[in-house]
């Protein structure tokens, strides 16, 4: 019986709190996931902050030891019949990780890789980067976010080893969720995410610039932590673009705070340069927020164009300019378009539907596995 089937479950616990973190707490606390299987997790992130990440520490290095010896305990004294890996597919963590794939390997466990990154067709270009691509996704199952990101793969994993599992938020309740409203000047935008430059932060930035210009009444509220990009950088860049008091980095929100803020937001932004599968996205959508954004990683899939928001070319302040004249001059489109993705996220991307397209995907592998050794 699949009930009885165990799974090893390596992935990213916060903190620091980013997507691959929040999916995997949703995973470990999921009643469905617990229920469905013999569940045992091991927490892969050797990072406690946005600061520590890309960094060298020798306390990284400890944790990341104590994960490996984990795993080895875990495979000695409970041999799991299926591992999930939140496989870091770039960077130093990448190499880490082809570490407890040789240890999994070396157990003959089988295992299905969770990608919430991308760059390995990058990275790929050397030799040794595509010799590992090679060895760790040899025989084993792929989970990704979103098929506009198979490109990224397709070299190393064929079609009968993918499977396709968006990601999903925890619901707000209804007595909390933002009413649709007539908004009053000025018209409120949102950033909500950490200050990093691939986020489009310098971009959205300029594209305030260009609306205060055409007289336009906005305030814009970045939401975050620091990241490359620190509140004294931000501050200059805005005082050079000339919107001090039009845009303001508020700093982390969190609970009741971060949930005012959505409520009072009338258009979220995110013109990101470098993303997979943006939870944000799909929060701002609940609070029924017309969403702008870019083409980028999975996007595409969350944001329908012209329908639940706007998606734009990626450094392109103009651009994002021009879409946002259209939402602020026009309440009625923003109501429009924020209730169409209220609607698309209860159809697609609530926490539920993807606890249980994960579970779906976990018994179809056993299910595979079961019948190869009858």
């Amino acid at each position: 019986m699949i009930k009885d089937k165990k799974i090893l479950f390596l992935l990213h616990l916060p903190p620091p709190v980013h997507g691959s973190s929040i999916v995997g707490k949703a995973i470990k606390e999921s009643h469905i996931i617990n229920r469905s299987f013999k569940t045992r997790y091991v927490n892969l992130l050797v990072s406690r902050s946005v600061d520590e990440t890309g960094k060298t520490k020798f306390t990284k290095l400890l944790r990341f030891i104590s994960s490996w010896i984990k795993l080895l305990i875990e495979l000695i004294n409970k041999r799991p019949n299926l591992c999930y890996f939140a496989l870091t597919s770039t960077g130093n963590a990448f190499y880490k990780d082809v570490s407890l794939v040789f240890l999994l390997r070396l157990f003959k466990i089988k295992i299905v890789f969770h990608l919430h990154n991308k760059g390995i067709k990058r990275n790929s270009s050397k030799k040794i980067n595509h010799l590992l691509y090679r060895y760790v996704f040899r025989k084993s199952y792929v989970i990704l976010l979103s098929k506009y990101l198979y490109y990224d793969i397709d070299e190393f994993v064929s079609e009968e080893q993918l499977f396709i599992c968006p990601n999903g938020v925890e619901d707000i309740s209804l007595q909390t969720s933002r009413k649709f409203k007539q908004a009053s000047p000025p018209i409120n935008i949102i950033f909500l995410s950490n200050l990093i430059k691939s986020k489009g932060v310098f971009v959205l930035i300029e594209a305030c610039e260009i609306l205060y210009k055409k007289d336009y009444n906005i305030k814009c509220d970045f939401i975050g932590g620091e990241g490359d990009v620190s509140s004294n950088e931000f501050q200059r860049v805005v005082e050079d673009n000339g919107v001090v008091g039009i845009v303001k980095y508020l700093g982390k929100k969190y609970d009741k705070e971060k949930d005012e803020a959505y409520k009072n937001a009338d258009i979220f932004v995110l013109p990101t340069q470098n993303d997979c599968f943006p939870l944000v996205l799909l929060e701002a959508m609940q609070y029924g927020l017309p969403v702008v954004s870019t083409y980028e990683g999975g996007i595409p899939d969350i944001v329908e164009n012209n329908v639940t928001g706007f998606l734009v070319p990626q450094k392109d302040a103009q651009a994002l300019a021009e879409k946002l004249e259209l939402l602020i001059k026009d309440s009625e489109l923003r109501i429009k378009m924020g209730a169409a993705g209220r609607v698309k996220y209860q159809n697609e991307f609530t926490l539920q539907a993807f606890e249980t397209k994960l579970q779906e995907i976990l018994e179809t592998i056993l299910l595979k596995e079961t019948r190869k050794h009858l």
